[in-house]
C-alpha cells in the first residue's frame, strides 16, 4: 500500500458531490470515484469503467478492446493467470466483465469486509497486466472461436452485423465489438500493450463501489491502492459523425435456417437528446410484451410471426438506432412480414397513442429503472453508466423526462426518424442445407 500525504487525504475525503445517495470523489491523477452506501446486507460490489469500446479502435483492428478484456484475466508479475477470479470466488464472490462499442467494465461482488481484493486486484492490473505472447495467441483463438459460434453459425446474429455495416457508413459503430475475423486473426501483442496503455489509466476510468460500505473508508482505501498510478497520454479521439442518410439502404443474407427474418433499422439520437424520451417511450408502446402493439398486431392477432419487437438503443455515447425485427412464421411471406411493421409505424404517426397507452410505457420505464435499484449491482451499473454518458447526474434527468413525455411527443418522434429515407432493412433468406 502506497503512503499519501495527509493533506491529501483530507481534500479527498470531502465529496465533491453528494446527491440520491451517490458520494462523488476525483484522484489528483483524474480517477473519478462514486461510492453509494446501501447498509441493508453484508454485501458490496465494485466495478471499474474504462472509457473505451469498439468505437476507439484503429482501422483493421476492431475486437482489441474485447480481446484486451480477455487479457485482463492473464495475470500480472503478483498474480498469475486466472489468479484474479480464483481469489474471488475463494472468498465467495463472483468476477466478470464486458466490452460494449462506448465502454468496458469489471465488476467483482462480494462480502463487504472483502471488498479490498477488489481494489488491490484492480490497482494491480491497471498497471501491470503481463500480456504473455503464448497466453495472446490462446485466447486470441477463444474470442475467434466465440466469434464463429456468437455470429458465423447464428444467421440471425449474422444479418443483423451486416445491417450495422450498412447503417453506419463512417462511425465506429460500423464494426462489431467482438471484431471481424480477419481483424482479430492480425492483433498482435504489441497492439494490445499499445491500446493497454492508452486507455487502461486513471484518468479514463471510474470506479463506482455500492453496497454495505462507508464512504470515508472505502475513498482512503481507493486512494491508498490507484493515487500513485499515473495518468496517460496518447488517446485517440473519435471525431467521425455520420452523415445524414439520404435513401433506403436494402441488403440480403442468404444462409441455412428455418425461417426468414427480418431487421430494420432507422438513426436516432442517443440519450440525452431532447427527443430520446419520446423513443424510448415508443419502443416500449410498440414492443413492451405481449399486451404491446407489435405482438398484438403481427404475431396475435395477424399470425405473420412467431417474434415481433422494437428497440431503441439511446444509452451509446454517439447517436446510434432503432430497430425493428421479426421472424416469420411457417408458411409466411417476410414481405408481409415488413409491411406489417411499416403498418405499426405508420399507424403510430397518424393517431395518437392514448394517453393511458403512454402512461402504461412510462410507468412499465420506470418502474424497471427504479425497481432494479435494490440490486447494489444495479446502483453501482446505472452511476457508472450515466457517468460514462456524461456523468451520474443525468439518471434524475432520465426519470424526470420520461414522466414528461406526451402523446403528441411520441408521434413526432416518429414522424422525425421512423421514415423510408432513414431506413436500412436486412432480409435473411434460409437456404436448403445441400449436404
Amino acid at each position: 500500500m502506497k503512503k499519501l500525504a495527509v493533506l491529501t487525504f483530507i481534500i479527498l475525503l470531502l465529496p465533491l458531490s453528494l446527491s440520491a445517495g451517490v458520494n462523488e470523489y476525483k484522484l489528483d491523477n483524474g480517477l473519478k470515484v462514486l461510492v453509494i452506501e446501501d447498509h441493508k446486507a453484508p454485501l458490496a460490489t465494485f466495478q471499474i469503467w474504462y472509457r473505451v469500446g469498439s468505437r476507439d479502435e484503429p482501422a483493421g483492428k476492431s475486437g482489441i478492446s474485447h480481446l484486451l478484456e480477455h487479457m485482463m484475466f492473464k495475470g500480472t508479475p503478483k498474480y498469475g493467470s486466472k489468479a484474479f477470479s480464483k481469489m474471488v470466488e475463494r472468498k465467495g464472490g463472483a468476477d466478470n466483465a464486458f466490452t460494449t462499442k462506448d465502454y468496458t467494465m469489471y465488476y467483482q461482488t462480494l462480502a463487504s469486509d472483502r471488498i479490498d481484493i477488489s481494489i488491490e486486484l484492480e490497482a494491480d492490473r491497471m498497471q501491470n497486466l503481463i500480456l504473455d505472447l503464448k497466453e495472446v495467441i490462446a485466447e486470441r483463438n477463444v474470442v475467434m472461436e466465440e466469434r464463429r459460434m456468437r455470429y458465423e453459425d447464428d444467421p440471425q446474429n449474422s444479418l443483423y452485423e451486416e445491417v450495422l455495416a450498412a447503417a453506419f457508413k463512417s462511425h465506429p459503430y460500423h464494426w462489431p465489438v467482438i471484431g471481424w475475423m480477419s481483424d482479430i486473426s492480425s492483433i498482435e501483442r504489441s497492439g494490445l500493450l499499445s491500446h493497454y496503455k492508452a486507455y487502461y489509466s486513471p484518468d479514463n476510468a471510474v470506479i463506482a463501489v455500492s453496497g454495505d460500505v462507508k464512504a470515508e473508508e472505502i475513498i482512503k482505501k481507493i486512494t491508498a491502492s490507484f493515487g500513485n498510478i499515473p495518468p496517460a497520454s496518447g488517446r485517440a479521439v473519435v471525431t467521425s459523425r455520420e452523415g445524414e442518410q439520404k435513401g433506403e439502404r436494402r441488403i440480403s443474407l442468404k444462409r441455412e435456417a428455418e425461417l426468414p427474418y427480418i431487421i430494420t433499422v432507422y438513426h436516432t439520437p442517443s440519450f440525452p437528446h431532447p427527443d430520446s424520451y419520446a423513443l424510448e417511450v415508443l419502443g416500449m408502446i410498440l414492443s413492451g410484451g405481449k399486451s404491446s402493439r407489435l405482438y398484438r398486431s403481427i404475431v396475435y392477432e395477424k399470425k405473420l410471426a412467431i417474434s415481433a419487437s422494437a428497440d431503441y438503443s439511446g444509452f451509446n455515447k454517439d447517436p446510434y438506432l432503432f430497430l425493428f425485427d421479426a421472424t416469420a412464421a411457417p408458411g409466411k411471406d417476410i414481405k408481409d412480414v415488413e409491411n406489417a411493421l411499416y403498418a405499426a409505424i405508420e399507424q403510430i404517426k397518424k393517431e395518437l397513442p392514448s394517453e393511458r397507452e403512454v402512461q402504461k410505457a412510462k410507468n412499465q420505464i420506470e418502474a424497471s429503472f427504479v425497481m432494479g435499484q435494490d440490486s447494489i449491482y444495479f446502483q453501482a451499473q446505472i452511476a457508472g453508466m450515466f457517468e460514462m454518458l456524461g456523468s451520474w447526474n443525468l439518471k434524475e434527468q432520465y426519470l424526470e423526462n420520461i414522466r414528461k413525455t406526451t402523446p403528441e411527443d411520441v408521434s413526432r418522434a416518429a414522424k422525425k426518424y421512423l421514415h423510408e429515407d432513414n431506413r436500412t432493412v436486412g432480409i435473411l433468406i434460409p437456404t436448403k442445407n445441400s449436404k
